[in-house]
């Protein structure tokens, strides 16, 4: 007998580990906190609202909620901070949750061909056992990143006397993919994926070996910081050498929100990146002044150049030093 295609419904409550049996206002009344809170969690947290009877809400969205109503009445975290705290946490996690499947089922099913049920079938059966091992391996991971996080800003605090300053300084880099359109326009959609894969692959683990942080990928690009310019300018040599890149460094205050980084230092690495030829690294003079004296680094002036927003900048070539 074949194998009959999962549902929708079905492979929702597999996946979510518990059967939906609410609607919006049976969730929030057993839970304890009112609708309009309810409903703003829920669209903090990434999910679309509901018809009012819609039966779309299980026994964990109820403990979610009271989770978060005991904080509050504990008055560990005001609404609006649980807002924010709901929003990080959709956000990420649904990117996560859409990179893991797309990296599951592109392994799994058949390429350019229709699934078929035994195919989605198997998928699932292997989905429900790696579940409870990615369950846990999340957590982990999410722990040891909160631990690195605490880290970075405890030792900014000691550099700015404060534990989450205003601003902080940092140097940033983009590293951009030489001929990133020429080259889309002559691969396939799989073919794209993979090379942008790939390069993100790369740079994350280039980032990640020098103690830094990928603060963010765009395709063709990737921004990091560094605690340093040192630490920054080995990570660009590392890049640079692995891919055909072109790679912007500044030196300087910047803005830490949401996670990403803002302010001028930000601005000017980017526009340092196009000033860049492929295959070099154009830092600011804050950055090679930072440099001064490190082994393993040189610098050399650039003649210097007008920069959109930003005046008259003066940028300088980095190599990797022999001496």
């Amino acid at each position: 007998m074949a194998e009959r295609r999962p549902t929708a419904e079905e492979i929702e409550q597999l996946l979510s580990g518990m059967p939906a049996r609410y609607a919006r206002h049976e969730v929030s009344a057993r839970a304890g906190v009112s609708r309009e809170l309810a409903e703003r969690i829920w669209r903090a947290l990434g999910f679309a609202t509901l018809a009012d009877d819609a039966v779309a809400f299980s026994d964990a969205d109820v403990d979610a909620l009271v989770r978060v109503r005991k904080m509050l009445d504990s008055e560990l975290l005001d609404e609006e901070t649980v807002i924010r705290m709901a929003r990080a946490l959709g956000q990420t996690t649904s990117r996560l949750a859409q990179w893991q499947a797309e990296i599951v089922i592109g392994r799994m099913l058949p390429q350019g061909d229709e699934p078929t049920a035994e195919d989605l079938g198997r998928v699932l059966r292997t989905a429900q056992k790696l579940l409870p091992d990615f369950e846990r391996l999340l957590i982990h991971v999410w722990r040891a990143q909160l631990g690195a996080a605490g880290t970075r800003l405890l030792a900014i605090a000691d550099l700015n006397d404060e534990l989450v300053p205003s601003r902080v300084s940092l140097a940033v880099g983009f590293a951009d993919l030489v001929s990133f359109t020429r080259r889309s326009r002559e691969l396939d959609e799989r073919e794209l994926a993979a090379l942008v894969e790939g390069f993100e692959a790369r740079a994350s683990d280039v980032v990640a070996v020098h103690g830094a942080r990928l603060v963010k990928t765009l395709g063709d690009e990737v921004l990091f910081t560094a605690p340093t310019p040192a630490r920054a300018a080995a990570i660009a040599l590392d890049l640079v050498e692995a891919e055909e890149l072109r790679i912007g460094l500044a030196y300087g205050p910047v803005l830490p929100v949401m996670g990403d980084v803002f302010g001028p230092t930000v601005n000017l690495a980017a526009r340092l990146t196009a000033i860049a030829k492929p295959g070099t690294i154009v830092v600011d003079a804050a950055l090679a002044e930072g440099l001064a004296g490190e082994r393993g680094f040189v610098t050399h002036k650039l003649r210097r150049r007008p920069a959109r927003g930003l005046g008259v900048v003066q940028p300088y070539v980095l190599r990797r030093s022999s001496l």
